[in-house]
């Protein structure tokens, strides 16, 4: 991966290729930055600067053999680790290097894909992985060993927030004190989920959403589009090259997270004081629940999104409102006045309580359920403004 391939974060890519120009490359790193903001893709163009010893900020210069093997992920001395589950590929024990196949698929297609990506290539939605204990063996085994071209070795954790709390304090020690010449970077979007041992370790890197320019700029280059289309869907995109993608694509998932969530809060507005629309909104959870966790728990941070952007126009924020419903029957200028200051906190509180209990296990229908009946009650609360 070239530097001049990731898109925008000039400030992070001069930081990095001037610290290992200079010698000062920290041996655990943590890239914190929200989906679709370049995260991995840097990760990857840093690891290459570093194992070839490539110079003058971009990924030329070094050896020109070991660049090759960065055409496919394939160094010796680059390693993985990435949440995993058990499927019909591995029945139980899964770890990272059973799946390397589909993660260089992932790569070459998707840098900038999110954790529901992953899942839906390995066809386990309906699961939730994690880095678990038998994760941290592995690493541990293969960090053991010399590198094989003589040089660094680079451990890369995605998604390290899915680290149980067995593989963290199993890492600890190696994380702190490493082998001579090892580098972990470990990369998050939510570095609260990641235990303070862990992350007090490491030299935590930030980065912003991506910038619209930049985004309308690859879509141009990449899709070969207008330059208005692209601005426009930059706009939508919110900072997110991933969800720029899909929408190219017609393919974001968004847009049957729209469908079900229009339905929804249709039914809740119909449900007070009508008991048919109670068993609409009983279909509606018992609909929901029936695919995957990671699809719920997406689904439900969509509609914290949607509720969010319909506050803003509420309030005549409306630079900062970038969704644009696709159904033609809904309008959010309509929608916006229900979301106010009496109801917002605890329609965001409602929804990320379920969002915590379905990532705990618990029965989506049930959780559904109390949740689209509590959303019938603050639909209906008046402002206090």
């Amino acid at each position: 991966m070239q530097f001049s391939e990731v898109l925008g974060q000039n400030h992070i890519k001069n930081h990095l290729s001037t610290s290992v120009d200079a010698g000062r490359i920290a041996h655990a790193q943590l890239f914190v930055g929200p989906e679709g903001s370049g995260t991995l893709p840097m990760a990857l163009a840093y690891a290459q600067y570093i194992l070839c010893g490539n110079t003058n900020g971009e990924n030329t210069g070094g050896n020109d053999s070991c660049n090759l093997k960065f055409k496919n992920f394939s160094h010796p001395d680059l390693h993985f680790a990435f949440p995993v589950t058990t499927s019909d590929k591995v029945k139980s024990k899964p770890v990272s290097n059973f799946y390397l196949e589909e993660w260089r698929q992932l790569l070459d297609q998707q840098p900038y894909g999110n954790l529901f990506d992953w899942y839906k290539l390995l066809g386990v939605d309906n699961k939730q992985g994690q880095i678990g204990v038998d994760e941290a063996h592995e690493i541990v085994k293969s960090l053991t060993l010399k590198s094989y071209e003589g040089g660094h070795k680079v451990m890369l954790i995605w998604m390290a927030e899915k680290m149980n709390t067995a593989a963290a304090n199993k890492l600890l020690k190696l994380i702190e004190e490493p082998p001579e010449k090892t580098i972990f970077i470990l990369i998050a979007e939510d570095e609260e989920q990641i235990i303070n041992t862990i992350r007090s370790r490491c030299q935590v890197l930030h980065f912003p959403p991506l910038a619209e320019d930049a985004i309308a700029e690859a879509l141009v280059a990449k899709y070969h589009i207008e330059t208005s289309v692209a601005a426009k869907i930059a706009h939508q995109a919110n900072g997110n090259f991933n969800k720029a993608c899909d929408l190219i694509y017609q393919d974001s998932e968004d847009i049957q997270f729209e469908k079900w969530f229009i339905l929804w809060v249709r039914s809740a507005f119909k449900a007070k004081g009508n008991k048919s629309a109670i068993h609409d909104l009983i279909s509606w959870s018992e609909e929901i629940a029936k695919t995957g966790r990671e699809t719920q728990k997406k689904f439900l941070g969509f509609c914290l999104n949607y509720f969010r952007q319909a506050l803003l126009l509420n309030y005549k924020a409306n630079d900062l409102v970038y969704l644009e419903p696709k159904s033609e029957n809904f309008q959010l200028e309509k929608f916006a006045p229900f979301v106010h200051d009496s109801n917002i906190l605890e329609i965001s509180n409602e929804l990320q309580d379920a969002i915590y209990h379905i990532e705990r296990n618990g029965n989506s229908k049930i959780i559904l359920t109390d949740l689209s009946i509590k959303l019938t009650r603050l639909l209906h609360k008046k402002s206090q403004a």
